[in-house]
């Protein structure tokens, strides 16, 4: 496994590669917000054996620069991930996003078809019912988040993400790794900075398009997520016309985190189909 930066339009996002190159397409590994690339920590050692295996950390978050003149949107964070899959010379990839990353992999899906292979989408991101309304107010109060210090902020977002958890103890660690990133004022600003771009108009301006997605899909979902509803879940299953659906009991939002087993027999199965 090795990690290292990409220049993409004058900012650095980091990757770290595994696995081994074979017979199949690579796969891509998208995390959602406010996460890194560690999501994927405990499913990466468990994917099927010969192939390549790209883990990304967006713009803004992990190791990956926090620049504040970019745009956080998910469609400016596809076309980054696309220039990422050209300087590594990867033509189609297995796509797997979570949350947020699960709608930038529908964007690629959408406007680049042509370079997926196969699609998973993991607690995703999708239509025109988010965020929720608690980040719908905090966005409405943006100028005066700007003005608090990094701590109070971190301290708002970490209990997010344990609520995001069903295992509080294995939240509790994914949170140590997670926040990292956001403990400065430059982390506090990337953290907002996603508040800001991310809406949900992107995700609605996909839907009438998700119907044209034939390459094969694997939806998940744990089933205790507090904010991706099961329902929206399924009504992605059944507008994707070749996707299949799996929900995963004693799980929430971070299905990654907590199912790696699960996530990764999952993916295993949609590179088999």
């Amino acid at each position: 496994m090795r990690g290292e930066f990409i220049d993409v339009a004058g900012t650095r996002l980091y990757y770290y590669a595994a696995g081994t190159r074979g017979s199949g397409d690579p796969m891509l590994l998208l995390h959602g917000v406010p996460v890194s690339g560690h999501l994927w920590s405990d499913v990466v050692p468990l994917l099927p054996q010969g192939y390549r295996i790209i883990v990304l950390d967006l713009l803004g978050c992990g190791r990956s620069d926090q620049s504040r003149a970019a745009s956080f949107g998910i469609a400016a964070h596809a076309e980054r991930v696309m220039a990422v899959l050209d300087v590594l010379h990867v033509e189609r990839a297995c796509i797997v996003g979570h949350g947020v990353g699960a709608a930038i992999a529908q964007s690629i899906a959408v406007h680049h078809p042509e370079r997926v292979s196969r699609l998973a989408l993991i607690n995703a991101v999708c239509f025109s019912d988010w965020p929720d309304r608690k980040l719908r107010a905090l966005r409405a109060c943006l100028p005066l988040l700007r003005a608090l210090p990094p701590r109070m902020i971190c301290d708002a977002v970490e209990r997010r993400l344990l609520a995001g958890h069903a295992d509080a103890a294995r939240g509790a660690r994914a949170v140590t790794r997670f926040m990292r990133a956001y403990t400065g004022t430059t982390g506090r600003d990337a953290l907002l900075h996603h508040l800001r771009d991310l809406h949900a108009a992107d995700t609605a301006a996909l839907a009438p398009a998700l119907p044209g997605v034939r390459v094969p899909t694997a939806v998940l979902h744990g089933e205790r997520d507090p904010y991706c509803p099961l329902e929206r879940s399924r009504r992605l299953a059944y507008t994707i016309p070749n996707a299949s659906l799996e929900t995963i009991e004693d799980a929430g939002h971070y299905l990654p985190d907590e199912a790696p087993v699960r996530v990764a027999d999952a993916i295993a199965r949609l590179l088999s189909r």
